[in-house]
């Protein structure tokens, strides 16, 4: 039986390889982005039952706004994936603009945390579902020049791992590294070396049956696609 999945940033990078990945297993996707045309174009190529919107994360009333109307058109989701993230511009931590610092930090953090309050409810009175934040190699060790993703990295895991604490028994949460992959995001961190890892597309066969795997047992568990 196809599962409802919800992803954010789901139209460019890992998201939009994922809904691709997904739907075609026979899973019913919904997913949102900022950007009008990568909406419609997502729109276009995976029509209903698969639901599309633009959003902005960092919305909180937005973002309430869209979860009703998802669970009423689909139902609590079984799988839900905080996706949506921003990079830094490399620089030392002092040298970074602070008006770039809030912006990462309002989507990488806040935006997840946005996302989970208006999903969670419905998840936890069916006492069914999975939470996946996506989390990074960053976010569990350091490098120079990114110091901003790496701590809304680090934010990530632990909110994710205090959340594990307080689901009920048949539910999951899970804080999820990725792995290296060649996207946009990451070629802004590392031009160089960014075309040497597999692209989203490559990620995406090994992520989506992993992450339809997931269940309560991985409650609480730093994992990683591998």
């Amino acid at each position: 039986m196809g599962k409802v999945i919800v992803i954010t940033g789901a139209t460019r990078g890992l998201g939009r390889a994922l809904v691709a990945a997904l739907a075609a297993s026979g899973h019913t996707v919904a997913g949102c982005g900022r950007g009008d045309d990568h909406v419609r174009a997502l729109r276009a190529d995976f029509p209903a039952p698969h639901d599309f919107a633009r959003l902005d994360v960092t919305d909180g009333a937005a973002v309430s706004a869209w979860a009703n109307d998802v669970i009423a058109r689909h139902g609590p989701p079984d799988l839900l994936v905080n996706n949506a993230a921003l990079m830094n511009a490399p620089a030392p931590l002092w040298a970074v603009p602070p008006d770039e610092f809030d912006a990462l930090v309002d989507v990488n953090i806040k935006g997840v945390f946005n996302v989970i309050r208006a999903f969670a409810p419905a998840m936890v009175a069916r006492n069914r579902g999975v939470i996946v934040n996506l989390s990074s190699g960053w976010g569990r060790s350091t490098a120079p020049e990114v110091a901003p993703y790496c701590a809304s990295k680090y934010a990530v895991e632990g909110l994710t791992l205090a959340l594990a604490k307080e689901l009920p028994d048949g539910m999951a949460a899970v804080p999820l590294n990725p792995g290296i992959i060649d996207t946009d995001m990451l070629r802004r961190a590392w031009a160089e070396g960014a075309s040497r890892y597999p692209k989203p597309d490559a990620w995406a066969k090994r992520a989506a049956p992993f992450l339809l795997n997931l269940s309560a047992k991985d409650n609480g568990r730093s994992l990683s696609v591998v």
